[in-house]
């Protein structure tokens, strides 16, 4: 999966961090009320949101920082 955000632009990558941060708000809400089914997604999506930021930060030359 790491593989597939290296061929992205950075408009790609914008694009599809807010895809998944629409997907985790989602995904939170569904915990709240008792629907979620997939609770091992709201993992996946983090870590791809993560994984997304680092990589735009990358391109975009900024270092990367650790902690807050």
């Amino acid at each position: 999966m790491a593989d597939d955000f290296k061929g992205m632009s950075l408009d790609q990558l914008d694009d599809q961090l807010a895809k998944l941060k629409k997907e985790q708000f989602n995904l939170r809400f569904q915990r709240a009320s008792g629907q979620l089914e997939n609770t091992a997604r709201i993992r996946t999506v983090r870590r791809d949101i993560a994984r997304i930021k680092t990589a735009a930060s990358a391109r975009r030359g900024g270092s990367v920082k650790k902690g807050a």
